[in-house]
């Protein structure tokens, strides 16, 4: 397929993680993590452990970094990881550039979706704040099909858009994004200014690393 332009469409699904690649919410979804287990009593994940759980569904998230706590108290745990971020979420926003970005895309006429850890509500919450209801053609949450990595989510989003593997391309900051992407046969890139160090990227076959969302955004010009 072709945009008509100059250079041929790689990509026809352009599919993107939410926390830490486009939304700027890694510290805080460390810290309502953190705050949640001191509220139970239990110990404080340090920011890398916390941060590594990022992409997960919540349940499967809580459950790591509280390994100790009994399952039946991990809803528990979730009611105060969420009580803390609702009381901040209001802080957040799109990372600089983030807009210009997926415009771009849109004009090329990809299709462009989320893959996200989130719950439906709490995407649909954080797309109104950010004013991104509409721009997304598809989207899915960890508690609507399977927790990262499994790849559930790309494989209901490819089947949504009529679009194979080798013509989709994964976008995200953690390794549960590049596995899912290689659990679903698709192409990935990372981005190294979210979640997890860039370090732990090098066992995956990702397309490219981008440092910044102006780098992700002109690699996108020149191979999507």
């Amino acid at each position: 397929m072709s945009d008509g332009g100059a250079r041929p469409r790689t990509y026809d699904l352009i599919v993107f993680d939410w926390d830490g690649t486009l939304y700027d919410s890694t510290a805080l979804i460390v810290g309502c993590i953190q705050a949640a287990c001191a509220d139970l009593g239990l110990s404080v994940p340090p920011r890398s452990e916390a941060a590594y759980v990022i992409g997960l569904g919540l349940h499967d998230a809580l459950a790591h970094v509280a390994p100790g706590l009994a399952p039946e108290r991990v809803p528990e745990l979730g009611r105060r990881y969420r009580h803390h971020y609702f009381q901040r979420q209001h802080e957040l926003s799109l990372f600089e550039g983030t807009l210009p970005l997926l415009e771009a895309l849109k004009a090329r006429n990809h299709w462009l979706a989320v893959a996200t850890g989130k719950s439906r509500q709490g995407l649909n919450e954080a797309l109104a704040h950010v004013e991104l209801r509409g721009v997304f053609d598809g989207t899915r949450t960890a508690d609507e099909t399977a927790s990262k990595p499994h790849p559930q989510m790309l494989q209901e989003l490819m089947a949504e858009f009529g679009v194979e593997p080798e013509r989709t391309l994964m976008i995200g900051d953690t390794t549960h994004d590049l596995q899912l992407a290689l659990n679903a046969g698709t192409h990935s890139v990372a981005v190294s200014y979210g979640a997890h160090e860039p370090s732990t990227f090098a066992q995956y076959p990702t397309r490219h690393v981008a440092h910044s969302m102006q780098e992700l955004s002109d690699w996108l010009q020149r191979h999507a």
